[in-house]
């Protein structure tokens, strides 16, 4: 049995009953708070600080019992404090404003202490030993690295070979989140020094970001099942992805049969390098 065409076939037989709603299979945690007050931080800190979660100052971790672990970077967050300026021919006293800042680390860079403001997972992932094993042997055979981070955002990088996603814990379902991660792992795959896959010039909505997005989507759906881990939502969800990229190719339906043949080669180098 081909199992590419299998899900694909099933893929479409989800896609022609109708618009499919796809979901987010995690729990977004999207914004930088002060762990302190609970506030989340500035549009302009928000981005030089560029990671969600909870953050504090070194005195502050200290203070509640906890450490920074050694060797971790600090960021900085900025604020505007007002200095009374007086003019030097009038005597009148004038409020300038002046830009401070302070370093911050982020909760995951200390230990002793936990996140006091971060929304919870009532029900969350648990870890899978098959798709485990899967992944290790996957990262230590390609020197592709896996970093996690609360945060609301799952991606694969090839300037740095890497891939980023968001905490187990963020996810409600197990299927969900290894399909998440193999999705990125197929991703990966197509570095110029694997499969050469990846079109560097390709844009997001375009014909070949949709089909590249159509590879992964399958890929991954094929290492859930060979897994043991699809689910009817799982797969549904995928199915819903799928044609939401379609629909930017005009719902053609021959690229995802196409695509399937490059997720056939994605998945055969994550299990066996070959």
């Amino acid at each position: 049995m081909d199992i590419y065409a299998e899900i694909t076939n099933r893929m479409i037989a989800e896609m022609e009953q109708g618009i499919i709603p796809w979901r987010k299979p995690w729990m977004a945690a999207g914004a930088a708070i002060s762990h302190t007050t609970g506030k989340p931080y500035s549009l302009l800190n928000q981005m030089l600080l560029g990671r969600a979660g909870e953050w504090l100052t070194f005195k502050q971790c200290h203070d509640e019992g906890g450490y920074v672990r050694k060797g971790e970077k600090a960021r900085f967050v900025v604020f505007w404090t007002w200095l009374d300026k007086e003019d030097e021919e009038t005597g009148e006293v004038k409020q300038i404003p002046f830009l401070k800042y302070y370093n911050v680390f982020h909760i995951s860079q200390c230990e002793g202490i936990a996140a006091k403001h971060m929304q919870q997972n009532p029900n969350p992932a648990s870890a899978d030993e098959t798709a485990e094993n899967i992944m290790t042997a996957y990262m230590r055979r390609s020197g592709v690295t896996i970093e996690h981070r609360e945060g609301d955002s799952a991606f694969y990088r090839p300037s740095t070979d890497s891939i980023t996603l968001p905490l187990l814990k963020q996810f409600s379902e197990t299927a969900e989140y290894y399909s998440t991660a193999f999705h990125e792992m197929v991703h990966s795959t197509g570095h110029m020094n694997r499969l050469a896959r990846l079109d560097s010039t390709a844009f997001f909505g375009g014909e070949a970001y949709s089909k590249e997005e159509l590879v992964a989507e399958i890929g991954s759906a094929a290492l859930v099942h060979h897994a043991g881990l699809e689910t009817p939502q799982s797969f549904t969800n995928s199915a819903a992805y799928c044609q939401n990229w379609l629909q930017a190719l005009k719902n053609d339906k021959r690229f995802i049969v196409s695509a399937a043949g490059k997720a056939d080669k994605a998945v055969s180098y994550i299990l066996t390098g070959a």
